[in-house]
């Protein structure tokens, strides 16, 4: 999401193009880098001073952060290439979009709407046999 502020900020000045350097590969490793790097940040800050565990973040590893960031990050570069038609992903070696519109708009929306539910339902299963084990254990 944080590579998004970038599009914001050129729509909301009205320069053109919106998608430039954070969506490509090598602009999105830096803010990959830097989530990285906060989190392990936030988790000694944590270990000093009172901070709250909204979400239970502080129970991830350090390993967990960097493959969803990773993850994250460079499949929000294929996914915007897919639908915009101004992002130049492997910039600045080539200025093609070779994925721009590869599936459709539409069967792109669906599939994330598809992966967000079958993650939901593997969350939902994985709270539940932990809440079996914990009972067990009682």
């Amino acid at each position: 999401m944080i590579v998004d502020v970038e599009p914001l900020y050129y729509m909301v000045t009205g320069q053109f193009p919106l998608h430039r350097l954070f969506h490509t590969y090598i602009g999105v490793s830096p803010v990959i880098a830097a989530t990285v790097g906060l989190f392990a940040g936030a988790l000694r800050l944590a270990a000093v001073v009172p901070v709250p565990d909204v979400f239970g973040w502080k129970q991830l590893t350090l390993r967990a952060v960097v493959i969803g960031a990773a993850l994250g990050g460079y499949s929000h570069i294929v996914f915007d290439s897919i639908m915009h038609s101004d992002i130049r992903p492997l910039a600045p070696f080539s200025q093609s979009n070779a994925l721009f519109q590869v599936v459709p708009l539409q069967t792109l929306h669906l599939s994330c709407i598809g992966a967000g539910a079958l993650g939901l339902v593997v969350l939902g299963v994985r709270k539940m046999l932990r809440g079996k084990s914990d009972s067990a254990k009682r």
